[in-house]
């Protein structure tokens, strides 16, 4: 008879979790942080059970690693430098199984071991559904990425393909679009893959500090693509009063990516792709492209507010992305 957290209880439920921490630390209820030498930047993403994973598509280790990636994500797009740790507060039935708990949890562990940090500490408690919210930490390097900091001339530059996260999706789940298309087996193995294992990109976040040109402030606009490529870029307008040109023959597609209205919806709007979304001062934007070689310029800033179009044609976009309350 498989365990389950009715069966354990919660004290036994919180010796097994202590083993995803260092010695000692899950043994209070406050996790302490030795004097940060930076700034600290924080934040914190809820996934709910049939909203953002469910046992159709993600396993119990892939539940836990893209929570974790997705915090880390965000700490990316907004400059952080060293990733402290997480924090995990767990929502679940006291039917659910032990496996799939520690399957979460050595997800969390394998994503700390990639990007650094470690499981600071958290709550759980019984609830109708499987809910994770997880807060992320870590401190500020040279550059704060903030959304409101474009301006009329930048390019707009992301650093990976979109689309895949959504293609993963419709993968798993058997859609028809996905499923009707000869799409190659590589495209395919990369989809799912992105999908249930993203890559916060801490390390573009590198690469585009590295390769600032020396004459250039610490200036550029950024967010992640978790939303969609088209939110991203909206989100940034938004906060800084501008506006942008995008160029369809720029999206970035990955190789063998289907043509179509359909599919570059998917690129546009898919979500979930982890992707930093910049705003760069042409010299930089140019250096970082060199440096990045998966990276592409998608369009640029106007000094037009709000106003988001395509090149061709100078036809306006439609506002996109994911909405927590909507859907897409």
């Amino acid at each position: 008879m498989a365990e389950t957290l009715q069966s354990l209880g919660e004290a036994e439920l919180l010796r097994r979790l202590a083993r995803f921490a260092p010695p000692g630390q899950l043994d209070d209820d406050t996790a302490q942080l030795k004097n940060p030498a930076a700034d600290l930047l924080i934040n914190t993403d809820v996934l709910v059970e049939n909203v953002h994973f469910s046992d159709a598509t993600t396993t119990a280790a892939d539940v836990g690693w893209r929570a974790a990636a997705a915090n880390l994500s965000d700490l990316a797009s907004s400059g952080v430098d060293t990733v402290l740790g997480v924090t995990v507060g767990l929502v679940a039935p006291p039917q659910t199984p032990w496996s799939w708990v520690e399957g979460v949890y050595s997800g969390i562990e394998a994503m700390l071991q990639s990007s650094g940090g470690q499981l600071l500490g958290g709550d759980c408690t019984r609830g109708s559904e499987r809910i994770l919210s997880i807060t992320a930490l870590g401190t500020l390097g040279p550059l704060r990425l903030h959304r409101n900091q474009a301006r009329a001339g930048d390019w707009i530059v992301v650093s990976g393909a979109h689309g895949l996260s959504r293609l993963g999706l419709g993968l798993l789940q058997r859609e028809a679009m996905a499923m009707q298309t000869d799409l190659p087996e590589a495209l395919r193995t990369m989809a799912i893959t992105r999908h249930q294992r993203p890559e916060p990109r801490l390390d573009a976040l590198v690469q585009l500090i590295e390769c600032k040109p020396k004459d250039l402030a610490w200036r550029a606009g950024g967010t992640d693509s978790s939303d969609g490529l088209l939110a991203a870029v909206q989100n940034l307008c938004q906060s800084s009063g501008c506006g942008a040109v995008l160029e369809q023959k720029r999206l970035p597609h990955a190789s063998g990516w289907p043509k179509g209205e359909a599919w570059r919806e998917w690129c546009l709007s898919g979500g979930e792709d982890f992707e930093l979304v910049l705003s760069l001062p042409q010299a930089w934007a140019e250096a970082w492209l060199t440096a990045r070689p998966e990276s592409s310029q998608v369009g640029w800033i106007t000094d037009q507010p709000d106003v988001i179009q395509w090149k061709e044609g100078g036809r306006p976009m439609r506002r996109s992305g994911f909405d927590h309350f909507q859907g897409l």
